[in-house]
């Protein structure tokens, strides 16, 4: 879901569409879906979707 999230915004340019999808997580996802991306190989997510997992609180 958060590669889906972060492909619609990619048009954005990539530090805001970064930015819009950790916003878009934070406001939308319930916790328990946040902790389980938070906990999960970051391998299978794109460039955009990473930074933005990065970028959320622990």
């Amino acid at each position: 879901m958060a590669n889906q999230i972060a492909a619609n915004l990619a048009a954005q340019g990539e530090a805001a569409a970064v930015a819009e999808t950790a916003a878009h997580i934070t406001r939308y996802w319930d916790p328990r879906m946040r902790a389980a991306i938070l906990a999960a190989d970051a391998a299978g997510l794109s460039p955009i979707a990473r930074a933005a997992i990065a970028s959320l609180p622990r």
